[in-house]
């Protein structure tokens, strides 16, 4: 059971929180970079809890500095995008990328004092069709995360969006790490019969509540469900977490299952979810064995147009005012849910919990190991950073090369690490960078 003196330390993420300040110390996805044009209106941007404007100046460098001139506090939203920097509107004080002052257009040249002004500008790396921030405290910011989804340096080989949830980023990243939720919330209504006998997915069927492993690793933690498959065989569906919000989930074959899953707070109470994955990846069960589409299991997103507030990107037409567009009559007939979409069922669910979940009502069961264990880690993390200690991976992201997810077969006299490692070398690796975790 999680205390509600862990639940405060686990979900607030703002300035002076020792959640987000661990989460501080790494490099943050802030936004898509197809989402800034050179010299066009600066954009609101929130992360971990704070307001802040992005853009693009005329020579295609990306700022990303606290939304309040430094002069008199007004909104630099409001502000000139021109000639490499941000003029505020009010006064004319402009300021370049980095937060350096370039003009005071309103002092008397002889009383000015640009040198003397900084806006408080926060470190920008552009990588992988991502704006990155560096929003800690070191004079000099760690490596860039290097894991393999993230590494796919191909833009017409990577997958990548954008979704925003209206609720905790926890709640949003433990629905990546609970496997079981699988077999009901999305194939509930799917029978073994009514799917190829060849396809993985199938054993979530016909045993929809399997046992776990779960164990601590050098990235964060990691869990395999298991279940029998055939004579003297397992099933496997293996997924990760990563710190600081990272997540590996299992749906697709382990062998080219390249994928990340960042759960980026906006707020205590919003999460902009980054998804990234590799176009060649085999998808999970999505399929009858006719072909025809699993009721409820499509692909894609429909979104509100964005809009200039600070919680207006990347939000779902479907959503919590029109009940994700449910479809009781097919909840009835054909579909466990009723609504349609993998990720929009897992968005109705975890926002249906509340903005922050109250964790004092949960009762966790054996299928919540992943949950509890990941939780504990993370709370560890959080507490070690407030004391000093480096939070696991921030100086050496390699680490996090060792983390695949997916689902397998392998023969019951393997146990489940060596399964995972001996899957490892044979799989396919795109980016040049997965290794094998006990090497």
């Amino acid at each position: 059971m999680t205390t509600a003196s862990e639940s405060e330390l686990l979900t607030h993420v703002g300035p002076g929180t020792p959640m987000g300040s661990m989460m501080r110390e790494y490099w943050i996805p802030a936004m898509l970079s197809s989402e800034l044009k050179a010299d066009a209106p600066p954009t609101r941007l929130k992360l971990l809890g704070e307001k802040l404007i992005a853009f693009r100046d005329s020579t295609g460098r990306v700022g990303v500095l606290d939304h309040r001139c430094p002069h008199r506090c007004a909104s630099m939203f409001f502000g000139r995008n021109e000639d490499s920097g941000i003029r505020c509107t009010y006064h004319g004080w402009k300021f370049d990328v980095e937060g350096h002052c370039l003009d005071m257009p309103n002092v008397p040249s002889h009383m000015a004092f640009p040198e003397k002004v900084m806006a408080k500008a926060y470190k920008v790396q552009e990588r992988y069709g991502i704006v990155w921030a560096y929003m800690g405290s070191r004079a000099e910011a760690p490596p860039l995360p290097c894991f393999e989804a993230a590494m796919l340096a191909d833009d017409s080989e990577r997958n990548l969006f954008c979704v925003q949830r209206e609720c905790n980023w926890l709640q949003g990243l433990e629905g990546d790490i609970d496997t079981s939720h699988f077999s009901f919330l999305h194939m509930g209504a799917m029978e073994p019969a009514d799917v190829d006998q060849g396809t993985y997915g199938r054993y979530a069927l016909i045993n929809r509540a399997p046992e776990y492993h779960v164990a601590d690793t050098d990235w964060g933690t990691m869990y395999a469900a298991y279940r029998p498959a055939e004579t003297n065989s397992t099933y496997w569906r293996v997924a990760h977490f990563m710190f600081p919000f990272w997540t590996i989930p299992p749906d697709g074959h382990f062998a080219d299952h390249v994928i990340a899953r960042a759960w980026v707070p906006m707020d205590d109470t919003h999460t902009m979810f980054f998804h990234i994955s590799w176009k060649k990846n085999t998808p999970g069960l999505r399929n009858k064995k006719d072909g025809t589409r699993i009721p409820g299991a499509s692909i894609g997103n429909k979104y509100l147009p964005n809009d200039s507030s600070w919680l207006g990107r990347w939000r779902l037409a479907a959503n919590a005012t029109n009940d994700y567009l449910i479809d009781r009559d097919s909840q009835k007939t054909e579909s466990y849910s009723g609504i349609d979409g993998i990720h929009l069922q897992d968005q109705a669910l975890t926002e249906s919990m509340g903005e922050i979940v109250d964790h004092t009502f949960e009762h966790l069961a054996i299928s919540d190991l992943m949950i509890t264990r990941t939780r504990r880690r993370i709370l560890q993390a959080a507490r070690a950073a407030a004391e000093g200690i480096t939070p696991p991976g921030v100086d050496n992201p390699e680490v996090f090369q060792g983390a695949r997810g997916g689902d397998f077969i392998s023969p019951n006299s393997v146990g489940w690490l060596q399964a995972y490692s001996d899957e490892l070398r044979i799989s396919k690796n795109p980016t040049g960078v997965l290794r094998v975790a006990a090497e």
